[in-house]
Parts: C-alpha cells; sequence; structure tokens
C-alpha cells in the first residue's frame, strides 16, 4: 500500500474528482479527512465508499474561504490524532465566459475559492507540516492555466496561478521537507459537466457531450479515476524527487496540431 500511515487532507472532496481521490487514497491505506461546503453532500457522495475504509474516512465541512473555519478545523484535527501530512488544494470555483462576458464579480469569484481559497488552507495546514518533518502539498490545477481554452478567461487566469503558486511553494519550502506539485487536466466526465449541459444546452446535451468528448485527440473525456491515479503518485513516496512540477492530463491535446483529416471529421 503506497500511501500506508499517510494522512490526507482533500478540500472540494464531494465532487467527482474529489470522491475519486478519496477512493484511491483509502484504497492505498491512507486515512482521508474529506472536506467541502456541506457535511450532508459530502456524506452523500460518500455513501458508496466500501465499508472496508470507512473507518480510515473522517468528513468535515469547511469553506476554503473562511479562514476561522480552516483553524477551526486544524485544531480540531491535531487534537484528534489527524494533522494531515499530505494537502490536496482540490476545491474549486469556475465561471464561463470570455473577457467582455466576465464582470469583475465573477473574477473575484473565481480567484476567492481557486487563488485565495489555496492560500489560506496551505496557510493553515503547512506549519504544522513543517513542524512534523515535513510534507506534500498538491494542487488541482487545469490544461486551462497552461493552455487557452476558449471562454474561460476567469478560470484560466486562476489555473494559470495556482500553477505558479505551486512552483513557489516548492522552492521556498523545499529545505523545511516540503513537496509542492500540481495536475493540470483538460476536460474530465464528472457531475458537474453534465449538470452544464443539461443548464446551458439542454436541447443540445447529445452533441456537446459528443464535441466535448472529440476535444481530447483520444476521443473521450478523461475519467476521475485517471486523475486519482497521478494523484497518488504524487501523493506517495514514489515520488520522492519530484517536486515544483505539473502534470499535464489530456489526451494529447497539447501533443500537437491534430491532422486536417480528423479535424474535418470534427464538423
Amino acid at each position: 500500500m503506497r500511501m500506508k500511515d499517510k494522512t490526507c487532507l482533500i478540500t472540494g472532496a464531494a465532487g467527482g474528482i474529489g470522491m475519486a481521490m478519496v477512493t484511491a487514497f483509502l484504497a492505498e491505506g491512507a486515512r482521508v479527512i474529506a472536506t467541502d461546503l456541506s457535511q450532508a453532500t459530502l456524506s452523500s457522495a460518500a455513501e458508496n465508499v466500501a465499508s472496508e475504509y470507512r473507518e480510515r474516512l473522517f468528513l468535515r465541512a469547511l469553506d476554503v474561504t473562511d479562514t476561522n473555519m480552516i483553524s477551526a478545523l486544524n485544531a480540531s484535527l491535531e487534537s484528534e490524532g489527524l494533522a494531515p501530512d499530505v494537502l490536496v488544494n482540490n476545491a474549486a470555483a469556475i465561471r464561463i465566459g470570455k473577457l467582455l462576458d466576465t464582470a469583475p464579480e465573477d473574477l473575484d469569484l473565481v480567484y476567492s475559492v481557486n487563488m485565495r481559497g489555496l492560500l489560506q488552507v496551505t496557510r493553515g495546514f503547512l506549519p504544522g507540516m513543517i513542524a512534523r518533518g515535513g510534507g506534500n502539498v498538491l494542487n488541482m490545477a487545469s490544461l486551462a492555466g497552461v493552455h487557452a481554452m476558449h471562454e474561460r478567461f476567469a478560470y484560466s487566469a486562476s489555473k494559470a496561478a495556482i500553477v505558479m503558486m505551486t512552483r513557489a511553494i516548492a522552492i521556498d519550502y523545499v529545505d523545511e521537507g516540503i513537496r509542492s506539485n500540481c495536475i493540470c487536466p483538460a476536460r474530465v466526465e464528472t457531475p458537474f459537466v453534465t449538470g452544464y449541459l443539461h443548464r446551458y444546452y439542454p436541447d443540445e446535451v447529445a452533441e456537446r457531450f459528443a464535441a466535448l468528448s472529440r476535444y481530447q485527440p483520444v476521443g473521450r473525456m478523461i475519467r476521475p479515476d485517471e486523475v486519482s491515479a497521478m494523484a497518488v503518485f504524487l501523493a506517495s513516496d514514489e515520488s520522492v524527487m519530484i517536486t515544483g512540477q505539473s502534470f499535464v492530463i489530456d489526451g494529447g491535446v497539447t501533443a500537437g496540431d491534430q491532422p486536417p483529416s480528423r479535424i474535418a471529421s470534427k464538423g
């Protein structure tokens, strides 16, 4: 078991990618503190977690924009002997639109969760990691953070910032035994994507889903478990010599241009 004796805290754990990481970490022997805005939502999302893992799964409500909640959770986990040595900053907000579609309030929301939330949660738990001799910070960025994507002005800006925040943490705290990396996935097939299509394109769900799938040259969206497999590797000691890096999972999007025949076939 690659994560035996490790304690991992995951923000935004109730979502598709978050719960996939919860399940993968548990399967590798970790104790997992799964956090999200709502305890009820977390409980519902965790219903399918295997019973054999339940004693190592701890569900906690956390708003990453609330420093008081972060401090209270940190103190509570310390008192319970659950201080994390792996921190996964997965909570995220998104707004769709080009620059002229993006109001300052949209930018503020995305930044408050994606960037400020990462700052506040990491500030809350990093000192304890350092005091205990080291730890691992894993941030969820996005392909949009390293590769411009249509109508993702605010989201792309925040995810690009996360890539650089990851590197800054890595070089600033390497002497304290801290590693920091991030994952940059392309489109992942999650309930969020399905809900987005039904909300904005109710009459074109099938067509839009097919188009999103074709965006990746491999011909489908990424599965959450494929992202969590990378997360396990980066959170485990197998990757002990890797820090300050961004790992793109994109099914070939950034590998190079696709042949004209394939582009034409996309319609």
